[in-house]
Parts: C-alpha cells; sequence; structure tokens
C-alpha cells in the first residue's frame, strides 16, 4: 500500500472533528459510554468524548472490518467511508441516533481558525 492510498492529515482532522460531534450528538441525546457499549454495566457512567467515541466506536468496526488498528492505515476513501457507514447503521438502526455529516474541508477550516 502507498502513502496515496492512506489517509491525509486533512482527512484525519476530519476524523477527529467527526468524533466530537457524534460526542456531542450521543451525549444530547443522553447515551452515555455505558448505555452505549455495554461494556461498563456496573461502572461509571461517562459522558461521550471524541477520544471514546474513536476507541470505542470507530475502532471497533475499524479493527472488525479491516483488523486495522490505527487510523493513519485507513485507505483514503473506501475504508474511511465503509466504516462511517457501518456506524451511521448502529446508531441508527440500534441506538435512533443520526449520524453527523462528515466533515467537509470548509468546516474543518473554519474550526480551525484562530
Amino acid at each position: 500500500m502507498n502513502s496515496e492510498e492512506l489517509r491525509t492529515i486533512q482527512q484525519n482532522r476530519s476524523l477527529h472533528l467527526l468524533f466530537r460531534k457524534i460526542a456531542v450528538v450521543l451525549n444530547e441525546a443522553g447515551y452515555d459510554v455505558r448505555k452505549t457499549t455495554e461494556v461498563m454495566k456496573e461502572g461509571i457512567e461517562l459522558p461521550w468524548s471524541d477520544i471514546l467515541v474513536k476507541e470505542l466506536l470507530w475502532r471497533f468496526c475499524q479493527k472488525a472490518i479491516y483488523n486495522k488498528h490505527s487510523t493513519t492505515k485507513l485507505k483514503k476513501q473506501e475504508e474511511i467511508d465503509m466504516i462511517y457507514m457501518t456506524l451511521t447503521r448502529f446508531l441508527g438502526e440500534r441506538l435512533g441516533i443520526e449520524m453527523p455529516p462528515f466533515p467537509s474541508l470548509e468546516e474543518l477550516e473554519e474550526t480551525n481558525k484562530p
């Protein structure tokens, strides 16, 4: 796999912006980490963050579909799209949560202005 096939820095930044947006949507809907993943059945309720979305939701799908641990190893288009679609379907069908749209370049640039 050559470097042209791997996700770009902008895609990485977009992924992390997406993780933040998902965290907001899940938190606003009242879905804490325990409720969503059932990992912490008797644990403390934790609010979602971009890091938790990445580690518990995105990476779970990523490993299950592509057996890749790092987002840096994802192919630009098809792999990121497949994980996004899988997570969109899961959140919609199982939790009734509408996945935020993948951040556009314009939105990404706007969030990074000083």
